[in-house]
């Protein structure tokens, strides 16, 4: 078995890219079989090598490797060379129409309820005219002539699938400027290097059906699997956006979202089974194409970032040592873990612990304030301190619940919300405690 994941460096890996590229690896590492990264890097204009650079960079942040790499700009020759061999059997013709002659054409046949496909004039022209054409400074495109008939196989995911050619334009393979479109590059690529599975979007079943036929008349006679993987969604069902890359991994990756929440949310899309956060090669044995679901997977930024929060809140102190702001001890993560949606905020909370807080000032708690103040136990402090110090605070106003420990927390985080302060105040201190209390009560 042999896979590959294509993306064009012209941005960043969006979530769609990325399970397209999981669904690949896992299936290749399942099957002791090779992943190979391709960039489609034919579009001279929009390809940049930041993107090719930042592709591979996120690849490797989600866990993924590759037994091969090439890119479509090294292999120009082999594109010519296939075209030569389809021009050579009638089925690679040159067209000089313009967009606007055939938008007009196109316009016609709606008018006449007909499918708006192209017509061939262009097999029409002779020689000479296409001669003429080239000496009057023309360059001409480049066509596939598809089959009539259909083209069908047992899809990995979709089941039956059918594709009807006669019903679908013949697809320029090259353009005037003698570059390649991926319609074409991706059929020689796959022919040339040996790929048996090809695992994509469900956008791509017609383009399927027409890579199928040019694969044919350039002699493949092995078998071609191929898996369409059905579309995103966003959680209201509609097309998942791209806009300002908000779905990126780059932006994921800012954002604080973990590698093993995000492959394991996307290992599951489209599945009856709960996610679980997991990094790729702890989800190779479980990975089953199988579950897979026809219909349109909803993408669910929530629920990813629950996943996220899962994750962090069951990591040992010894798995994010590295990555915890300076100073953070075992101690300090275990209080603060359980109250994180991503890593970065831990920093947020050492500067609650060891920082100097401005707390807000509570004039209507004043009184209370100072009571507190009062029954602050002396240290040492342990993790007996908080209960002992609200028990005897308790005792002294006949508070109880929310209205005791609210004020105190307000007071010594300037937060309404976070840690269990039976963790989190002995990490602050008695001198911190007292200063902010007191500041609190104003």
């Amino acid at each position: 078995m042999k896979v590959r994941f294509a993306p064009s460096p012209t941005g960043y890996i969006h979530v769609g890219n990325a399970r397209a590229a999981l669904a690949n690896w896992l299936v290749a590492r399942k099957a002791g079989g090779r992943f190979v990264l391709r960039l489609d890097d034919t579009d001279t204009a929009r390809s940049k090598p930041e993107y090719a650079r930042a592709i591979e960079e996120d690849l490797r942040w989600l866990g993924l490797d590759w037994d091969q790499s090439f890119r479509q700009s090294d292999r120009t020759a082999n594109y010519a060379a296939a075209a030569e061999k389809l021009k050579a059997q009638g089925r690679l013709y040159p067209c000089l129409e313009s967009e606007e002659e055939l938008e007009f054409k196109r316009e016609q046949r709606r008018r006449q309820n007909k499918p708006p496909v192209y017509d061939r004039a262009a097999l029409k022209m002779t020689a000479e005219q296409l001669a003429k054409a080239e000496a009057n400074g023309k360059q001409p495109y480049w066509r596939f002539k598809l089959s009539n008939g259909e083209v069908s196989w047992k899809d990995g995911v979709l089941g039956d699938r059918r594709v009807k050619l006669p019903a679908i334009s013949d697809p320029v393979l090259v353009r005037a400027d003698g570059t390649f479109l991926y319609t074409f590059t991706s059929v020689v690529d796959d022919i040339e290097t040996g790929v048996t599975d090809i695992i994509r979007g469900e956008d791509h079943v017609t383009n399927t059906g027409i890579q199928l036929d040019i694969m044919a008349a350039l002699g493949l006679r092995r078998e071609m699997r191929f898996a369409h993987l059905p579309l995103l969604v966003d959680a209201e069902g509609s097309p998942l956006s791209k806009r300002l890359n908000s779905v990126s991994l780059r932006q994921f990756r800012r954002d604080g979202i973990e590698p093993a929440a995000l492959a394991g949310y996307l290992a599951t899309l489209g599945t009856s089974t709960d996610p679980v956060p997991a990094m790729p090669a702890d989800l190779v044995q479980v990975w089953d194409m199988g579950r897979v679901s026809r219909s349109a997977a909803r993408f669910d930024p929530r629920q990813m970032m629950a996943l996220n929060r899962k994750y962090l809140h069951g990591l040992d102190f010894a798995a994010v040592r590295e990555r915890l702001p300076s100073g953070a001890t075992e101690r300090f993560w275990l209080a603060v873990r359980g109250n994180l949606d991503t890593l970065a905020e831990a920093q947020d909370w050492l500067d609650i612990a060891e920082g100097d807080v401005v707390p807000p000032v509570q004039a209507e708690e004043a009184a209370f304030l100072r009571d507190a103040i009062a029954t602050l136990p002396e240290e040492p402090w342990g993790d007996d301190t908080w209960s002992r110090w609200t028990a005897a605070l308790a005792e002294r106003t006949g508070r109880k619940g929310r209205v005791l420990f609210w004020p105190l927390r307000r007071a010594l985080t300037g937060e309404e919300h976070g840690p269990d302060l039976k963790a989190l105040l002995p990490l602050i201190g008695r001198e911190r405690a007292l200063t902010r209390l007191t500041a609190s009560a104003g």
